[in-house]
């Protein structure tokens, strides 16, 4: 048996752009990404705290340093420019794994989303 766990967590980042001619994704700063363990490509889960919306995608790495958080694709319709999110990934571990996993949680500067 399984169990699903908090793997990874970016906490409250702004939110820079909203490109909905796209075919999908979140397109993150490839800082935040290897800050938090989350890999292009992985499927994350995002909660808007601005208006309630949680919906999942997978991630694009963007440029490092660049503080970039923007919901491409359908996810641009549940987010505007300026909302405040939290992104999560998730891992399956076996119930002997999950006694000692500790997940990677991040806490960036909301106003520039780099590390601080």
């Amino acid at each position: 048996m399984q169990i699903q766990l908090l793997k990874s967590k970016i906490h409250r980042v702004t939110v820079t752009d909203a490109c909905l001619d796209y075919i999908g994704s979140i397109t993150i700063d490839a800082d935040l990404m290897d800050a938090a363990g989350i890999l292009p490509g992985e499927r994350v889960y995002i909660v808007n705290n601005n208006n309630g919306e949680r919906f999942d995608t997978y991630t694009i790495a963007g440029e490092r340093g660049s503080g970039t958080i923007c919901l491409n694709g359908a996810a641009a319709r549940k987010v505007q420019r300026g909302d405040i999110v939290i992104i999560l990934s998730y891992v399956f571990l076996t119930p002997d794994e999950a006694k000692t996993w500790e997940p990677k949680v991040i806490f960036p500067d909301t106003a520039t989303n780099r590390l601080k």
